[in-house]
């Protein structure tokens, strides 16, 4: 039966998934990230209830639209970025791994989305991605940033890159840690087996502009790892 289930869903979910990408290209076309972004948002939400995945949200998800946040979050599934697309609540651009935008339609409409690409093989290409998020930040939009650099293979939290936290401290704004559950459970990063279960998005108190300004990069990245650990409930 788990082989069925995880058939329907992989054929439903790339068939719901690729409309909602056509749209949110269209959309991108049409309008500012800002004004098409709840619509997006909508459908991602949506498409977690076709293939039979409850989400539950946690903490406080209040956020000013017009202060930019450094979200952080771990980073376990491929199913990461479409939940926090969906669940994050404000409009926010990311930073990517520059292999994505090489797929069809979805690196499309990443770019179309905001978002960064980052050769993590290059030196330069890293500290020139980060430079480009320092400058949305400072231009007063939200980033989100995966400090793990890649998937975990066990679901377990890895060591942190430390180029997130240079970042950090050179846009000297607030980061909301954030904490998912369940999503290693759903689905292996080497499997292809989906188990529809609860997963959690769980966001976690704010490290503030005034700690992140003065702490250090290393004492900023193992605080914010320390509250993303603390928020990530069960693989």
């Amino acid at each position: 039966m788990k082989y069925l289930i995880s058939i329907y869903i992989w054929c439903v979910g790339i068939f719901v998934f690729t409309a909602m990408l056509i749209i949110g290209l269209i959309l991108s076309i049409l309008f500012p990230l800002e004004k098409y972004d709840p619509w997006f948002k909508k459908m991602m939400r949506f498409f977690f209830k076709v293939i039979r995945v409850k989400v539950i949200v946690e903490g406080d998800t209040r956020f000013e639209k017009d202060t930019p946040y450094l979200f952080m979050a771990n980073h376990i599934s491929l199913f990461d970025l479409p939940l926090v697309v969906g669940f994050i609540p404000i409009a926010f651009r990311g930073v990517a791994s520059e292999h994505q935008f090489k797929w069809i339609l979805y690196g499309w409409f990443m770019r179309r989305y905001g978002t960064i690409p980052i050769d993590r093989n290059s030196i330069h290409g890293s500290i020139s991605a980060v430079n480009k998020a320092a400058k949305l930040l400072l231009e007063g939009k939200s980033v989100l940033i995966l400090p793990e650099g890649g998937r975990a293979e066990d679901g377990q939290l890895q060591q942190f890159k430390k180029l997130p936290f240079h970042l950090a401290r050179k846009a000297a704004v607030d980061i909301v840690p954030i904490g998912l559950s369940g999503l290693f459970s759903l689905k292996r990063k080497n499997g292809w087996l989906v188990q529809p279960q609860p997963i959690k998005i769980k966001f976690g108190e704010k490290i503030s502009a005034h700690q992140v300004k003065s702490l250090s990069k290393e004492q900023l990245l193992m605080l914010t790892r320390e509250r993303i650990q603390d928020l990530v409930e069960w693989v």
